[in-house]
């Protein structure tokens, strides 16, 4: 089948590519021709410097000019398409509400080009986009309002976790589609009907505005699972002595009723969805007279989350952070990605140098680049305290504590290289627990506050 990609974003650019190996011919198109430019090269370094995904690059260096191409203008393409997946940017407002200017800029532009299209056969256009419920009907009156013959609408939600998008996105843990026709439902099982019939993988045909709703309600549980467990569980063990984290969450999860998912605790969760779309949902909820108090709670939990181990830094550790030198390690809001949106460190520096830091030195494997882009110097010169370095080992050099930020699995055997470059007495931080040997470093007089640990010193 002939199908367009527009976005070419975390959630596009690997779709698009995913698409491709299953034998569619597939356009991913963008607004951006920087972006374009780089993905058209099919070099690595190019490719990851917008979408750092495991497999991604590989997959476009195999298919690029053969099943998958980038385009930055749509016209030439127009005629012989069968779909077009929306996978537009929808950021929130600042009363939580989406901001749907870039969805509906697309989309009247690509209406006024299926109005005079000399093909008139069936079109459905998609929404992948995370857009509020009912946004499919708005979607349905625009391409009323220009004439566009023959065409339907449908929401096909990504569920697509950052740094394994590619292999959620060739074995996904379900396919949801919503639709109002039969033909368009062809349509749809067509370009996934490597899916259909699956014995893993459960295939749902539904409603439009029930398919926008599954995402809205996916996103806001797991991120409540995660706040319950910072909320709950972490702020138990915080308290009473001898409560062990770890153990808790075993015991716990051991009840097959209750989801191991989420039993980490954290400095908050981040990404471009959780903290998005709970907004959203909370701001729909409302518009609608229902109660949000439960949604609400998950939010602030996870936000205070974010910071909250520099106050008790403070008040516990009695730590006067003017003028010190902190170790961040990480700086994407997890591991296996670039991606900085609502990350914890952004929030993280924030404080730290609200707080009168001299300097930050920040390692993360992947993100240093993003990262240059959200702390620039020319907008906020305070970001000139922040050096990057090469390695956790040269980011510790002369700093009088440290943070991590991000479960980075090279930070799990941290303890040598901590003790080698930084003597102790000195405070570590751990917002991702990833120190498993902490005891042992206590021993040695390191200090150690972590989220679902009170603070430890010799």
């Amino acid at each position: 089948m002939k199908i367009v990609v527009a976005g070419t974003g975390f959630v596009g650019l690997p779709h698009a590519a995913v698409c491709s190996e299953y034998g569619h011919e597939v356009y991913a198109y963008d607004i951006d021709t920087k972006r374009i430019a780089a993905y058209k090269t099919a070099k690595r370094e190019e490719i990851e410097k917008y979408v750092n995904e495991p497999g991604l690059a590989s997959i476009i260096q195999e298919n690029i000019n053969r099943s998958l191409h980038f385009i930055d203008d749509l016209e030439p393409v127009i005629e012989g398409v069968d779909a077009f997946f929306l996978c537009l940017p929808t950021p929130p407002n600042r009363d939580g509400s989406s901001n749907l200017s870039y969805y509906f800029d697309a989309v009247n532009h690509l209406a006024k080009l299926l109005a005079k299209r000399a093909d008139q056969r069936r079109v459905v256009i998609i929404n992948k986009s995370t857009v509020p419920v009912g946004t499919g009907r708005q979607l349905e009156e625009v391409l009323k309002s220009h004439n566009v013959p023959n065409v339907g609408i449908a929401s096909n939600p990504e569920f697509l976790p950052e740094g394994n998008a590619v292999e959620k996105s060739r074995h996904p843990d379900r396919v949801v589609v919503g639709a109002d026709t039969e033909e368009d439902f062809r349509i749809l099982r067509r370009i996934y009907s490597q899916f259909i019939n699956h014995v893993r993988i459960a295939f749902i045909e539904t409603t439009p505005e029930t398919a926008e709703s599954i995402k809205y309600v996916a996103n806001t549980l797991l991120l409540t699972y995660i706040s319950f467990w910072n909320g709950v569980g972490g702020r138990l063990a915080e308290s009473v002595s001898n409560v062990r984290m770890e153990d808790l969450k075993r015991g716990v999860t051991a009840d097959t009723r209750i989801s191991k998912w989420g039993s980490f605790v954290s400095n908050g969760a981040g990404g471009s969805c959780f903290g998005k779309d709970i907004q959203s949902l909370i701001y729909q909820l409302k518009s609608r007279n229902q109660s949000t108090d439960l949604l609400e709670s998950v939010y602030e939990i996870n936000e205070y989350q974010k910071t909250y181990l520099i106050d008790r830094a403070a008040a516990e550790a009695g730590v006067k952070f003017n003028n010190k030198v902190v170790a961040l390690l990480g700086l994407a809001f997890k591991q296996r990605t670039n991606d900085m949106r609502d990350a914890s460190a952004l929030k993280v520096v924030e404080s730290l140098l609200g707080r009168g830091v001299k300097e930050v030195r920040a390692y993360d494997p992947m993100a240093e680049e993003e990262a240059k882009r959200f702390f620039n110097p020319e907008q906020n010169h305070l970001f000139e305290r922040i050096s990057y370095h090469p390695s956790a080992k040269a980011a510790l050099e002369g700093s009088d504590m440290l943070f991590i930020s991000t479960d980075w699995e090279e930070f799990r055997g941290l303890s040598s290289t901590i003790e080698s470059t930084v003597p102790a007495p000195y405070l570590i931080i751990d917002g991702r627990r990833m120190i498993p040997d902490y005891n042992e470093l206590v021993e040695r007089g390191y200090s150690y506050l972590a989220v679902g640990s009170p603070y430890l010193n010799k």
